[in-house]
């Protein structure tokens, strides 16, 4: 089964509500995800009932994640990593143009599947993708640093 990206009717828009009682969520959070724990188990209250429900621990990191965007207003959706992207989900995400992803589709640097006569890129690979640019860009930005302290054309 395979889960397409969620449109923007998915996304979590918090409101000034949310926002606030994020910040505090969030750092109340942070307090309890440093200390080592083994068992973790949210309690969900409501009028009628309360309940404890087992959480792994792993999943702390990605609901403070959540509760950290939420505070600064950013709206949120969770995008599971075997999810497919259509190419122009792939350059909003890429930030670039839709041509500019075929053309990588086409050079073989981002890997697709057909759906059709369409194009669907999985998430991981977006991500892979974003990932090997990073760090060419960074090494990039390296070298062009060290070569202009070597040529002494630094700032002052």
């Amino acid at each position: 089964m395979t889960t397409t990206f969620p449109n923007q009717a998915d996304l979590i828009l918090p409101t000034a509500e949310d926002v606030a009682f994020a910040e505090v969520s969030s750092r109340e959070l942070a307090s309890v995800r440093t200390k080592k724990k083994t068992t973790l188990s949210i309690l969900v209250q409501n009028e009628k009932e309360e309940k404890q429900i087992p959480i792994p621990s792993s999943l702390l990191r990605i609901i403070q994640d959540v509760l950290t965007n939420m505070a600064q207003g950013t709206p949120v959706t969770i995008v599971p990593a075997h999810s497919e992207f259509t190419t122009q989900q792939a350059a909003d995400f890429l930030n670039v143009s839709r041509p500019f992803v075929i053309q990588l589709i086409e050079t073989k640097q981002l890997p697709h599947r057909m759906v059709g006569t369409h194009r669907r890129i999985l998430f991981s690979d977006l991500l892979d993708f974003k990932q090997r640019n990073s760090a060419a860009r960074r090494k990039a930005l390296e070298e062009l640093s060290k070569l202009d302290q070597e040529l002494g054309l630094g700032y002052r």
